[in-house]
């Protein structure tokens, strides 16, 4: 981030505006909405500026700039027309470590104004960093829609009870856990329909009821999907947003790690191609661990954990524990990768059926049962292969596949660094080495793979 997003507090904020024209008038406008001091100072005033200044709302000196207009000054808008001045200015404040903003000038801007979406106290501001902003103006629209008006007073609610729930509930986890109740039940309903008696007596009795400071963990196993962000489900990053902790895999992208509950403590458990940072046996009883200590645990899995990501291992060391859990399904390697590389996994000119093995190597050998996967008219995706590429191709043909079968890697399916590769058993591992097929990457074998060309429509 070029520009770090924060929010100041403006109750002794003193602000200096030089330029008085309908350019600086919106700048005005907005800072008119906080508590700082305002000073205006600019030998032209619009009729905007100038009715501010008689309303008593801005404080107007009406000359050129002088540097002395800098005293006791913290934050500088300029706006007037002529660049050297605006120059000037800025090369006079940073001097004096005043933040300064020369409006539609970005090189020149120590901090930028976001674009907001007020719902007071409730605030989203963002920011493109200068660079997009019509996308930016797009982006509020869509969060002006969304987000109802009513929402402001869910804010003052909040705001009016804060200090009795901290007084009753003693940690930062019972406190969360018993706010998200409220926000996602009936009390809130209550007060947006403007029902403030019955909100707050229902939400006196919730906070003084025995189970209001009892907090039981949980465990989420969510499937995270290929890579792609957009891909998740919208219940993977409702509960990602709840968690407390997230124990994550090597297979889960960065892009999607992001989207998690900034203040979540994440654990990392990835495994690489033969080297297991951490035994399988020991994430299942982090995960009991976890949520036995009152945490809401997210076991954040590439692709879907029911689909070789050993899922069901994890879910059975929770019921030992006695520890609730839910499942979030995502699109699974295959799925994505298919979809992506543009073949289908089955055709009516081409498969019938799919079925997905793991080509993971074990004593330098893959023990599966290479009869029924060598069979017409069906679809062979292998997940975690490419170290086994050689003996997958091998053991295909002596088991009946013609040679020349179509055969395609997808490398890191639906991200930017996704590639695709196409040839046959015989010449496959030689068109992976030269496009450096790095892990992870998924085998998909079958007569589809010849519809590649025709139907590939993602380039990254």
């Amino acid at each position: 981030m070029k520009y770090f997003p924060i929010f100041l507090d403006t109750q002794d904020l003193t602000c200096l505006v030089v330029g008085a024209g309908e350019v600086a008038a919106r700048k005005i406008e907005l800072l008119l909405k906080t508590s700082a001091k305002i000073t205006v100072v600019a030998p032209w005033v619009c009729d905007t500026v100038k009715r501010y200044a008689t309303e008593g709302r801005v404080h107007l000196i009406e000359r050129i700039f002088e540097s002395d207009d800098l005293n006791d000054k913290q934050m500088v808008f300029v706006a007037t027309d002529d660049s050297q001045i605006n120059k000037g200015i800025h090369d006079e404040a940073r001097a004096l470590k005043i933040l300064v903003n020369v409006v539609d000038n970005t090189p020149l801007c120590q901090f930028i104004t976001p674009s907001i979406v007020d719902r007071s106290p409730i605030i989203i501001a963002m920011s493109s960093g200068g660079v997009a902003p019509v996308l930016l103006r797009y982006m509020r629209q869509k969060l002006e829609s969304l987000i109802p008006q009513k929402i402001s007073l869910l804010g003052q609610f909040s705001e009016k009870f804060r200090e009795l729930v901290k007084q009753k509930l003693k940690t930062v986890t019972e406190r969360r856990y018993f706010w998200e109740d409220v926000l996602d039940g009936d009390i809130a309903e209550n007060v947006m329909q403007g029902n403030n008696q019955i909100a707050e007596q229902k939400f006196l009795e919730k906070l003084n009821s025995d189970d209001a400071s009892q907090t039981q963990g949980e465990v989420y196993l969510v499937g995270a999907g290929p890579g792609d962000p957009d891909l998740l489900t919208f219940r993977a990053l409702r509960l990602m947003q709840k968690a407390d902790v997230v124990v994550y895999d090597r297979l889960v992208s960065p892009e999607v790690l992001e989207l998690v509950r900034r203040d979540a403590e994440k654990i990392y458990v990835g495994k690489a191609k033969s080297k297991h940072s951490v035994p399988q046996d020991e994430i299942n009883e982090l995960l009991a661990k976890q949520a036995l200590a009152g945490n809401r645990v997210v076991r954040l899995k590439g692709g879907d954990p029911f689909i070789f990501g050993r899922g069901g291992e994890e879910l059975e060391t929770l019921i030992e524990h006695g520890v609730s859990f839910q499942v979030v399904p995502g699109i699974t390697a295959a799925n994505g990768a298919a979809s992506y590389a543009g073949i289908p996994l089955t055709h009516r000119d081409h498969a019938k059926s799919v079925v997905f093995a793991t080509g993971h190597l074990r004593d330098n050998s893959i023990n599966l049962n290479w009869q029924g996967l060598a069979q017409p008219d069906q679809t062979i995706v292998f997940y975690m292969g490419l170290t086994g590429l050689p003996i997958i191709c091998e053991q295909l043909v002596k088991h009946g596949m013609p040679a020349n079968t179509p055969i395609a890697m997808v490398q890191s399916a639906t991200t930017e660094q996704h590639k695709v590769v196409t040839g046959t058993f015989e010449t496959i591992q030689e068109i992976a080495i030269k496009a450096n097929i790095q892990p992870p990457a998924l085998i998909i074998v079958g007569s589809v793979v010849s519809l590649h060309e025709k139907l590939n429509w993602f380039t990254p």
